[in-house]
């Protein structure tokens, strides 16, 4: 299957390999653990690619912008359950470790995409 658009984007391929990395690691955990935190964290995770790819597919900038956004919103809420994964006890050093070094990439990659989209299309007709 050839590759789409978004699939084709760092920032995509960035969220992709976070929420990879946080299902090995939430898989393992015990129940109680994969039903509280472990749920949350992998469902923000998820969301952070699901709606890169959502929209991109939306076709306007406008749109796109808005899935970009809420993208960002589902990255600080990964963040948030990082947090509380790694403060209660099932994140290891060296897995947040891992898990942060994707983030301090993902998070101004985001944001910087997050500011292309429109303009050189818009230039100077919408700011952020």
């Amino acid at each position: 299957m050839a590759k789409t658009h978004f699939e084709n984007l760092r920032v995509y391929q960035l969220s992709e390999t976070l929420s990879d990395e946080i299902w090995v690691i939430a898989s393992k955990w015990d129940q109680f653990a994969k039903d509280t935190v472990g749920r949350q964290l992998v469902r923000s995770a998820d969301s952070i690619g699901a709606n890169l790819a959502e929209g991109s597919g939306r076709g306007s900038d406008t749109e796109y912008r808005r899935f970009i956004r809420i993208s960002r919103g589902s990255l600080y809420e990964a963040r948030h359950w990082l947090r509380r994964a790694y403060n209660r006890g099932f994140l290891t050093k060296t897995q947040i470790d891992s898990l942060t070094a994707i983030l301090n990439e993902l998070t101004p990659t985001l944001n910087a995409y997050l500011r292309s989209i429109g303009t050189f299309k818009n230039k100077g007709l919408e700011s952020e």
